[in-house]
């Protein structure tokens, strides 16, 4: 095993929570045809024209609401998963962000350069699989071993949404919350357009097309790419484990961008129904994320707690992501020794 290597990589961040590094930061982000899949013509002209002239100076000012002394908290936090990982295994770590820096191309260079290293696995930290995240990742991984001429192998871990391991140590971070008196959980997962759906489909047949097509008793070779039958089956596989009633958790979608339709129920809707509804303390998980990050600690943990609290809501209690937890370290270091759970990319 020690002709390998392992890179992980999450989305990225800004430099610094300022209008100039943001606005790079955010045009890198949507200008990838993975995020927006519109044309490029289209695509630069939403961008350019209708959000960098004003995006960047609130998203500046939500970054700036979560920096700390250390940088930006989802750069610094994968960097302590980093060095937590490091020990547990006996060949090279690194990590890499999609975008921003570390960048993946610089970090494949570093591992490519070590004597005797021709394999690297390639680890994209989210749990399900979206176009979005994990797919341009892997891309822009092979992007720079072919351009670059590197005789490297790349082997990619595949969607990990439902390993008992993952939701061991999800349910495992939550058990101090759920010890605690609360009136429901929610389930806050990152947002996708509906028509990453049906681009991410196989079939083309499957996605969106009846009210049951993500159905957890009706199998679908389109599953292994759809983001919402994961994240529903996470949820699933989270409720087994700790025993929740059907009637004491529900599934949201949060950070919304654009005029196209999205997967719903929004969060901010479903924190304002609750509330109404006499759900007085919820308990509130992101596992769509493994790092907290500016969508968890500013999205969630402040906006969320003050449209929750605004609509008669008492008490928000935001459950951290995994980040460099005993367990999912533990979790990331069985699945490296455990080569066969990788599949070759490109």
């Amino acid at each position: 095993m020690n002709n390998r290597a392992v890179l992980l990589a999450n989305l990225g961040s800004p430099d610094a929570p300022e209008v100039p590094e943001v606005r790079k930061y955010l045009k890198q982000f949507l200008m990838d045809p993975y995020v927006i899949q519109l044309p490029w013509p289209l695509r630069a002209l939403i961008v350019n024209l209708f959000v960098l002239p004003k995006r960047p100076y609130s998203s500046a000012e939500a970054y700036r609401s979560v920096w700390t002394d250390d940088g930006s908290p989802l750069v610094h936090r994968s960097h302590e998963l980093l060095n937590a990982l490091k020990p547990k295994v006996d060949i090279p770590v690194a990590i890499a962000m999609r975008y921003g820096k570390p960048s993946i191309e610089s970090q494949i260079k570093h591992l490519a350069s070590m004597q005797g290293i021709d394999e690297i696995l390639f680890i994209p930290l989210y749990p399900h699989h979206a176009d979005s995240t994990v797919t341009t990742s892997i891309k822009e991984a092979e992007r720079v071993i072919r351009d670059n001429n590197l005789a490297i192998k790349l082997q990619a871990l595949l969607p990990f949404y439902d390993n008992p391991a993952y939701i061991d140590a999800l349910v495992n971070s939550a058990k101090s919350a759920l010890s605690e008196d609360y009136d429901h959980v929610l389930f806050s997962y990152h947002g996708l357009p509906e028509s990453h759906l049906s681009v991410a489909d196989p079939s083309g047949t499957h996605c969106l097309k009846s009210e049951t097509c993500c159905s957890l008793t009706s199998p679908s070779p389109a599953h292994a790419t759809c983001y919402r039958h994961q994240v529903l089956r996470t949820t699933e596989c989270f409720v087994q484990k700790a025993g929740l009633d059907a009637d004491k958790y529900s599934v949201a979608y949060q950070s919304r961008l654009g005029r196209a339709k999205w997967l719903d129920p929004s969060t901010e809707q479903t924190l304002e129904k609750l509330a109404q509804k006499g759900k007085k303390k919820i308990l509130v998980l992101c596992p769509a994320f493994v790092t907290d990050c500016l969508e968890t600690l500013e999205e969630i943990d402040m906006q969320g707690r003050e449209t929750f609290l605004a609509a008669g809501g008492e008490k928000l209690t935001y459950i951290p992501c995994l980040n460099n937890n005993d367990d999912w370290v533990d979790c990331l270091s069985s699945w490296i020794k455990a080569y066969p759970i990788f599949s070759s990319a490109g």
